[in-house]
């Protein structure tokens, strides 16, 4: 059943324009918290997985651990197409359910009571999805290595986890700690989320890969790497002690990574100087090449950019910053902090990830080439920006917003850090975020409102701005008998944002306070001025 959904500025009074959009009785199963949801906590999963390389297949089982919130007698698990569920259990019973498309409700006959801890186990089996463009368009991917070996992983965000296990396929809800366990054919090695507790060799010609996750992860976190890796570790001292780090890559790249993976630590320190303690000491940190670009699984993070620096030996900036460092390694490892350790409760608020860690980049520079070069990084990227349709996707139907979520995210980032003008204090702010929202989920208000608390400012007018409007504010000036006139224009509603200026095209910067209506500045004489380039904002002089 396809409904219809016209947003128009009825609804949504910040957007320029009318736009349509189309959902489905399945997004809304898939991005709302429905009634099936919402009455149990998710606690702790033991996802058990055999991988069947020879004809694509998965099968095995979830234990889905939760405390009852209040009674209820059906629950939602989620499990995408092709997979199917087999059967599903509570203290060795079977119970009945109904598929309705990738949603299963089972019934439980067992009384649900407040407080209570339960579980419930989910057998299932099946060809998964297969990822047609991954990390964007996931599932599984099946590939093999130049030896003709098994090089297989999963890559999800956005489709779900519940494309490859079942689930809780909802990001508001986190497990506290998880256990993974991942059967393979014995040539091969899995390479999962946390710390390897052991591997069983069994008599089918297996192995068994036990992973445990000590902390609380998201859904599309969790990840399996299947190859013939090479292995070596490594420590780091950072600001919670002994860090553990490991690395896994493919034989014939063995040499190159333990070149290219020496930015590892470098990446570290840099981020724990900006965002405080790397989140998950206690899982360790691993780098794990893929046959795809990468992504930010949970202590498992994935790497596919070649043993290069840049984006794929691009730099995205086009200042040449980004070719001093390699992008995969510090955009997916920033997202331990912006991702994994705060993580969006439902993806139209999918820019506190994708925002601060597009920042994030920035950051990384200024901190070993400086301020300026930080500044020209970002700026340099405003070149990717669209401005097609808002960064704030639709919530309750599993929507993103733009892909300006990424570039103009962080340009909102950078103008951000010039209202705040203390370099001081917004590493303070940055640093407390990470240390508030510790392990949590989060909505796009809780994080405006932390930074509003934290820096004193009125931010509101400005993320509305960036973040639920396509329009670029303008600062519109006039020459009028020796001074000038100035105001902006292109902006939502109560668009007050303060601006540095020069008069005529460089000297001392000045602060304005614009407002949409029209004021005036003693200009003797000069007809012109100059913004300062940090602000993301376009600057027009009428009557040109």
């Amino acid at each position: 059943m396809i409904r219809l959904l016209t947003f128009c500025a009825l609804f949504l009074p910040l957007l320029a324009t009318a736009q349509r959009y189309e959902f489905t009785h399945d997004d809304t199963l898939r991005g709302s918290i429905t009634p099936e949801r919402s009455w149990w906590d998710l606690t702790f999963y033991h996802l058990r997985v055999r991988v069947q390389p020879t004809d694509s297949t998965l099968s095995g089982s979830t234990e889905i651990r939760y405390r009852v919130l209040k009674p209820a007698q059906t629950m939602q698990v989620d499990l995408q197409r092709p997979l199917r569920v087999e059967r599903i259990e509570q203290d060795g019973k079977s119970l009945t359910f109904r598929q309705d498309g990738d949603a299963y409700f089972v019934t439980l006959t067992k009384p649900q009571k407040t407080g209570q801890n339960e579980a419930v186990t989910v057998f299932y089996s099946g060809k998964p999805r297969v990822a047609k463009r991954p990390p964007w368009d996931g599932g599984l991917v099946w590939k093999h290595d130049k030896e003709g070996n098994w090089f297989i992983a999963t890559a999800c965000q956005g489709l779900g986890a519940s494309a490859w296990w079942p689930c809780k396929d909802h990001m508001y809800d986190e497990p506290d700690s998880m256990a993974i366990s991942v059967t393979v054919p014995e040539d091969l090695m899995d390479v999962s989320n946390g710390q390897l507790r052991k591997v069983t060799t069994n008599a089918d010609r297996t192995r068994t890969f036990d992973w445990y996750v000590k902390n609380p992860i998201n859904n599309y976190g969790v990840n399996i790497n299947v190859a013939r890796y090479k292995h070596w570790s490594d420590t780091y001292q950072g600001e919670k002690g002994t860090l553990a780090l490991n690395y896994y890559v493919l034989p014939e790249h063995l040499d190159s990574a333990k070149i290219q993976f020496q930015q590892v630590p470098k990446m570290l320190k840099a981020f724990e100087y900006w965002f405080g303690p790397y989140p998950f000491y206690e899982d360790g940190y691993k780098l794990v090449e893929v046959p795809y670009l990468g992504m930010e699984h949970q202590s498992s993070v994935t790497y596919g950019n070649r043993f290069q620096n840049g984006y794929l030996g691009r730099d995205l900036s086009q200042t040449g910053w980004g070719l001093l460092w390699d992008f995969i390694i510090v955009h997916e490892s920033g997202h331990e902090w912006f991702a994994n350790n705060i993580t969006y409760k439902d993806v139209a608020d999918m820019w506190i990830h994708e925002s601060f860690t597009n920042y994030s980049e920035c950051l990384f520079t200024e901190y070993y080439y400086g301020k300026e070069a930080g500044a020209q990084y970002v700026i340099g990227c405003r070149a990717l920006i669209r401005n097609d349709k808002p960064i704030v996707g639709i919530y309750n139907v599993n929507n993103s917003g733009s892909g300006d979520m990424y570039y103009k995210g962080g340009n909102m980032l950078h103008t951000i850090r010039q209202l705040v003008n203390n370099d001081v204090k917004w590493r303070q702010l940055l640093r407390g975020m990470n240390k508030t929202f510790y392990h949590q989920t989060v909505t796009a208000q809780q994080i405006e409102q932390y930074m509003i608390q934290q820096t004193g400012l009125n931010l509101k007018p400005v993320f509305d701005q960036y973040l639920r409007d396509i329009r670029l504010p303008t600062l519109e000036y006039r020459s009028v008998k020796g001074s000038l006139q100035y105001r902006w224009t292109n902006c939502v509603a109560g668009f007050d944002m303060p601006i540095r200026i020069c008069l005529g095209e460089s000297g001392p910067y000045r602060s304005l306070q614009p407002t949409s209506q029209w004021k005036t500045l003693p200009a003797n004489g000069v007809t012109t001025l100059t913004v300062d380039p940090n602000y993301y904002v376009l600057c027009k002089r009428l009557g040109e």
